[in-house]
């Protein structure tokens, strides 16, 4: 548990650091901002892998998903930071191009996702094995899980009216929050009962 919760608070600090770019991006700042927002979240995450394993002592699933929770959200966050980076770059935040902007911080998060989930969160290696032996089925889950994050803020940002006074960038980011919670429930059941299936 002790090493999990080390681990956790190490991809929270590396969450931080991505979270960095994406405030940038959004011209959000705060007093300390580039100590707080790595430190922060290294203490929340190593929290939650904790929980997590309280929680398990209930149901056993949970010691899975608080890692999960972690490593989604590194994902995710590298996956914003990408997508508001090319945003940035290209001047783009709605309509259909949105959906292909958002593909390049997608796939660099899934190999993210990959290694940390296989290695880490589901254990899923045996000697001898090829570390990419489930990627396959990995992916084919995961491009499900792709579709589903483009088409829900192709969807958001194109189809739903904003009437929150979020200006674009703002708006944009709304929608990546709710693509990143479908595909991330999506994901989870995925690959827990299709991809690593050792460890349940």
């Amino acid at each position: 548990m002790k090493k999990d919760i080390l681990i956790g608070a190490c991809v929270g600090f590396l969450t931080g650091i991505f979270l960095l770019i994406i405030l940038s991006y959004l011209d959000i700042d705060f007093w300390n901002k580039n100590i707080i927002a790595p430190l922060g979240v290294s203490l929340l995450f190593a929290a939650g892998v904790w929980f997590g394993y309280f929680l398990s002592r209930f149901l056993a699933v949970f010691r899975q998903f608080g890692k999960f929770a972690a490593v989604g959200f590194l994902s995710a966050s590298i996956d914003f930071a990408v997508l508001n980076f090319v945003s940035s770059v290209s001047g783009i935040t709605a309509g259909t191009t949105v959906g292909l902007i958002n593909v390049p911080g997608f796939l660099v998060a899934v190999f993210n996702g990959y290694l940390w989930n296989k290695l880490w969160v589901f254990h899923s290696v045996s000697r001898g094995e090829s570390l990419f032996r489930d990627f396959p089925k990995f992916l084919a889950v995961t491009a499900m899980g792709l579709l589903i994050n483009s088409g829900v803020i192709v969807a958001v940002t194109t189809h739903i009216p904003n009437s929150g006074g979020l200006d674009p960038k703002e708006w944009l980011n709304f929608a990546k929050v709710v693509a990143s919670v479908a595909a991330l429930i999506w994901n989870f059941i995925g690959y827990r009962l299709v991809v690593f299936t050792k460890a349940r």
